[in-house]
């Protein structure tokens, strides 16, 4: 008997008949002699609504409430998919994030998880029960209070508890076939991936790729959990994460494995930094005190005549208003000469462990770019990545030139998005 964690995303539930069908499928496997264990998200924009009705109420909603607002979204999932799951003649017990076990930090809307102790959902399991997991959320190690894990919590509850379980596998079922080369919405000709290393779905996960959340995909890389992305509306094997690509695969001799985007990020660049010891590290400081994610960073070689140079870096567009007002009150301290905000900016990057033994992509991803009129702003690069920016309207030109170039394409068009947003 194996143990399988599956987790369907709120368009897999997003009403009756898809509560239904996903219950018909999560029985199919136990009637295959497996134990299992469910976590769902929210059904449909259900999140969405909460948070709307919120800001009717109040423009700044306090966090302690707004996570007990949101978290019911996913607790009518888990109920309602339980109730579909007994009336098929089959124990289901739904639980809370809380009542799984789920442990995290204190920071609402954004926690972390600390630990998992599923002794309830084992009780449920010992007892030949169906196991429902309300995802997206925990209870606070130090407040006891609920709390909510942010965007790809619901993917990240699932291979917790997967790992805390020891589980073989944890299934995230979506409404694409899998993880695909592209984005399917604008490379058409995207292709569906059998398998994708942890290092190789973290860069693309990192680089904008939707499909799997950052924080989901290094918790299996930790535990060498495998991860089997699919869809809840066909029965298609889908993608397997794993640690390594198996002996003769069709994906090893591959130098690149796929191509994401990223329109969510906005540029800063602080003109006129003083080149001295210590001026980046305040600036950084003051941006990491403010718990601000930075991805790429650029400096510029200092002229010789003025000692002064250029730093740019990026940042989340929803995190740019707060950045901005942070460094405009170093300025006095740092003494550089202005700031420059950018949020019509997109991300390009190509990613694959093959690309370690092969020369010359570089030259083929800029050539590929060249040839498409997409000008580059920003260079980053990985062992296993290479990313670019440049103008938010030249991306998905950009991302379709480069699939081309390292002849990504599939033969005929392989993805189906079949419902919802991809998640």
């Amino acid at each position: 008997m194996g143990l399988i964690v599956q987790k369907y995303g709120g368009s897999s539930v997003a009403d009756a008949a898809g509560l239904k069908r996903v219950a018909n499928r999560i029985v199919a496997a136990k009637r295959d002699g497996n134990q299992v264990v469910v976590v769902v998200s929210a059904m449909g924009d259900t999140t969405d609504e909460l948070i709307d009705l919120a800001e009717q109420i109040t423009p700044i909603p306090q966090g302690r409430e707004l996570d007990m607002l949101l978290t019911a979204g996913e607790r009518i999932s888990m109920a309602l998919l339980a109730m579909a799951i007994n009336n098929l003649g089959h124990e289901a017990l739904s639980f809370t994030g809380s009542q799984a076990g789920v442990i995290t930090t204190s920071a609402h809307g954004r926690a972390r998880i600390i630990d998992v102790t599923p002794g309830r959902i084992k009780e449920a399991l010992d007892g030949g029960a169906i196991a429902i997991v309300a995802g997206f959320q925990g209870i606070s190690q130090d407040t006891k209070d609920v709390t909510t894990l942010g965007r790809g919590g619901s993917d990240t509850t699932a291979v917790a508890l997967a790992a805390a379980l020891d589980a073989d596998v944890c299934e995230i079922y979506t409404d694409v076939d899998g993880v695909f080369s592209a984005d399917p919405r604008v490379v058409p000709a995207a292709r569906k991936l059998k398998t994708v290393t942890y290092d190789e779905m973290l860069e693309l996960a990192a680089s904008g790729a939707k499909v799997l959340h950052l924080r989901c995909v290094e918790y299996a890389r930790r535990y060498n959990l495998p991860i089997h992305v699919r869809s809840s509306f066909t029965t298609n094997e889908g993608t397997w994460v794993v640690k390594d690509h198996p002996e003769g695969g069709s994906m090893e001799q591959a130098i690149i494995s796929g191509i994401a985007h990223d329109k969510s990020e906005a540029k800063i660049t602080i003109v006129g930094v003083p080149d001295r010891t210590g001026v980046a590290a305040r600036i950084f400081q003051a941006i990491a005190d403010a718990d601000i994610n930075i991805d790429m960073i650029v400096q510029n070689v200092s002229a010789a005549a003025t000692g002064l140079t250029d730093i740019s870096f990026t940042l989340p567009k929803a995190e740019g208003a707060e950045a901005t007002a942070i460094l405009q009150k170093l300025q006095g301290e740092v003494g550089f000469a202005s700031i420059q905000y950018d949020d019509q900016i997109g991300k390009l990057s190509l990613v694959g462990a093959g690309m370690r033994s092969h020369p010359g992509v570089t030259a083929t991803f800029f050539g590929a770019l060249s040839d498409a009129g997409v000008n580059i702003e920003m260079i980053s690069t990985s062992e296993i990545r290479i990313s670019i920016i440049c103008r938010e309207t030249d991306v998905e030109r950009g991302a379709k030139a480069a699939h081309t170039a390292f002849a990504l394409d599939a033969d005929q068009s392989e993805a189906v998005v079949y419902g919802g947003t991809g998640r």
